[in-house]
Parts: C-alpha cells; structure tokens; sequence
C-alpha cells in the first residue's frame, strides 16, 4: 500500500512538472528569422547609407534633376509610366539606371516619391517609382531638390525640351512666379529586402 501511495505521489509530481513546463514554454516568445536582431538592424542601417549616398551622388553628379523633370505633360505622368509611377523597375533615366543596378539587381526593393506643398500647405507625394508596400523594416533617405523657372522639361528620349518648368504643366506648382525659383521639392527614397 505504501508503495502505491508512493507511486501516486510520484505521478502527480511529474504530471505537475510537466504543465508547469508547458505553460512556461507557451509564455516564451518564439524567435523567428524575421525578429528584429542585432544583424537585420545593421542591414538596415547599411541600406540607409547606400541610400543617402545614391541620393547625394546623384544630386552631385546631375542625373538627379533630369529625372525630376522627366514629365510628360500631355499624359500627366512619367514618361512612359503608369499613374502610380513606374512600377516594374526604375525611370529609364542615367538616375533610374543607378537605381536599378545598386539594389533592384541585389533584391531590394525601392519607391522614389516627389514630395511637394500645395497651394494649401500640405504635404503632397507624386510617385515616381512605386514597387510596392515597404516592409517593416524599410529604410528611407531623403533629399531637397531646388527646381528653377528655367529648368527644361526632358522629352522621352532624355533630350533636352524645349519647354522650360515655367511654361510647362508640372505636377507641382510655381511656388513665387515673380521670382527665378520655381520650388522646393523633397526626394525621398525608401529601400527593402525583397
């Protein structure tokens, strides 16, 4: 009798053990590879500079602002563009090809937006290039762009126009027409792992 008092008592300490180790096992939080680390938050920080810098050579270089004024009036749009912006890869431009090379062709995904204010002062995106939804973990660069009356518009070819921003229909309004700036714009340029 005693001994099956024994083994009763043993068995009920087992049986406790083992709920108490499923509950705690149920309350631990799972890592998973897509949990932030140490490892994917340098990624990202690294994505960012790259960024910065396509953004900031670009600008130096000017392949930057023949991109911006890659408008074609009569569509409303990008050359050759949806009106969400390109959306299978970036503007057939020398800036849209840096693009492609430095991250579409390393499998990270980008959007390029025009941010623009309104004849309200609000804040307005006109996508330039728009490859979907950015994850979680995206990191953006940014960049101000100053555009001038006397900017030229490109014809689809990257040619020079001859329709300076002054006279043309640009999504993005004069911001002072007595004065030789036309506006301010803001590029910025958000980047993930596809």
């Amino acid at each position: 009798m005693d001994r099956a008092q024994a083994h009763t008592l043993e068995a009920i300490t087992a049986a406790m053990i083992l709920v108490s180790s499923l509950v705690f096992a149920l309350q631990v939080t799972a890592v998973t590879p897509l949990t932030g680390s140490t490892s994917s938050q340098h990624i990202e920080n690294q994505q960012a500079a790259v960024a910065e810098g396509v953004l900031a050579s670009a600008d130096e270089e000017g392949t930057l602002l023949p991109t911006l004024l890659y408008w074609n009036e009569s569509a409303g749009t990008w050359h050759g563009a949806t009106d969400d912006g390109y959306v299978r890869s970036g503007p057939p431009t020398a800036f849209g090809s840096v693009l492609n090379e430095t991250f579409l062709d390393r499998g990270i995904a980008f959007d390029l937006t025009l941010y623009y204010i309104d004849d309200d002062g609000e804040r307005q995106p006109q996508p330039i290039v728009d490859l979907g939804q950015p994850s979680d973990h995206a990191s953006s660069a940014r960049r101000l762009v100053t555009l001038s009356d006397d900017d030229h518009l490109r014809d689809p070819d990257g040619s020079v126009s001859s329709t300076t921003l002054s006279n043309a229909s640009y999504p993005v309004d004069d911001a002072d027409p007595t004065q030789q700036l036309y506006t301010v714009v803001e590029v910025e340029l958000v980047v993930w792992r596809i």
